[in-house]
C-alpha cells in the first residue's frame, strides 16, 4: 500500500520547511480581512507561521506577515497567535 505524501509548507519567520499541520495559516481574504485560518481551506492569500513563540515574535518585529500578505496586520491577531502557541 502506498504511503501518503505529507504536504510541506515554509514558515515565513524562520524559513523552515515543516508539515502543514504543524503550522498556523494566516489568511487575507479577497475583501482584505486578515484572520487565522484554523481549517486551512479559507480562500485568499495565505502565509504559514510556526507555533513557536520566537517565530511569532520575529514575525511581529520584522513585519514578515505584512510583507507576505501585503496588508496591515492588526495587533490582536498577534495576541491570538501568542495565546494559541501556548496551548499546542
Amino acid at each position: 500500500m502506498k504511503t501518503r505524501k505529507i504536504p510541506m509548507r515554509k514558515c515565513v519567520a524562520c524559513q523552515e520547511m515543516k508539515a502543514k499541520k504543524e503550522l498556523t495559516r494566516i489568511v487575507r481574504s479577497p475583501e482584505g480581512e486578515v484572520s487565522v485560518d484554523t481549517s486551512g481551506k479559507k480562500s485568499g492569500r495565505g502565509a504559514y507561521l510556526c507555533h513557536e513563540p520566537a517565530c511569532i515574535e520575529q514575525a511581529k518585529k520584522k513585519k514578515v506577515l505584512e510583507s507576505h500578505l501585503k496588508t496591515k496586520i492588526p495587533a490582536d491577531l498577534y495576541e491570538q497567535l501568542e495565546k494559541g502557541s501556548h496551548t499546542s
